[in-house]
């Protein structure tokens, strides 16, 4: 399928693959600074925001997209986001020659949830916050009676104006635009199980890993075990944070990507 693509600034390739729900859009958080180096290149995943199906399919779809465009990209980094930091792990392991890096952002080889059960509540504050927050992005009030109570509680910790602007700007459009398919095809595969943690040990690129100390999606201890299985990555791991890290702190998380990136010299 031939994916839409949000490409910014100018530079050596940096492939970057937003989670589930996401699209390039959601991305902008690293987008916007990393272009000022790197030429940003943010597909639609199959399924999520302008890359509509027309069939169901399975997660090895998404590979099969990906491997064409990356014949577009002879070196590269890739940054992957949650599903997409998945992702961006299959396509080391596909082209580690093309590979020159990763950045893997709340996600693991062997992806471990400690999400409590979700109850009608949970929905109905989410669904509330959410297009109050839509309407009025940030407000403080909705933050506190509504977002806090929501499950916008698991997927951060810190409830700032920046954060929930980004939910506004981004998180809903990008909610909306994922399609019935692509969730079908994540439930599939979480059913099935996914274990990729044994190769690891043949990912020779360098790889940056960095997750939220309260991340219930993805927990910290799974990204810590795929770091400790990589040969040359380093891990940053946030305190008061969950899986919408970037969000919650952005500035950090900037300061640290930007400082391996000169420690590695991919910059």
């Amino acid at each position: 399928m031939k994916l839409t693509i949000q490409r910014r600034g100018q530079g050596s390739p940096l492939l970057c693959l937003h989670g589930h729900p996401g699209s390039s859009r959601s991305m902008a958080v690293f987008t916007e600074r990393l272009s000022q180096q790197f030429e940003t290149i943010a597909p639609d995943l199959r399924g999520y925001g302008a890359s509509r199906p027309t069939t169901d399919f399975e997660m090895a779809a998404h590979l099969q997209d990906l491997s064409a465009l990356m014949t577009d990209l002879p070196d590269c980094l890739i940054l992957g986001w949650s599903l997409g930091g998945i992702l961006a792990i299959e396509l080391a392991l596909r082209y580690p020659q093309q590979v020159q890096g990763l950045i893997l952002v709340a996600t693991a080889a062997r992806p471990r949830s400690s999400h409590p059960p979700i109850t009608w509540q949970d929905n109905f504050y989410t669904g509330l916050a959410g297009l109050v927050n839509w309407a009025i992005p940030a407000w403080s009030w909705n933050i506190e009676q509504w977002g806090k109570r929501s499950l916008f509680r698991y997927l951060m910790q810190q409830h700032t104006p920046h954060a929930y602007q980004r939910l506004a700007q981004e998180g809903v459009s990008a909610y909306l635009k994922t399609s019935a398919q692509a969730a079908r095809a994540l439930n599939q595969a979480i059913r099935q199980g996914y274990n990729r943690l044994p190769d690891c040990a043949h990912l020779p690129m360098p790889s940056l890993m960095l997750c939220g100390e309260q991340d219930r999606h993805i927990t910290a201890a799974a990204s810590r075990e795929t770091a400790a299985a990589m040969p040359d990555c380093e891990l940053r791991c946030y305190a008061h944070t969950a899986h919408l890290f970037p969000w919650e702190i952005p500035e950090q998380m900037h300061r640290d990507i930007e400082l391996w990136l000169r420690k590695k010299q991919l910059l």
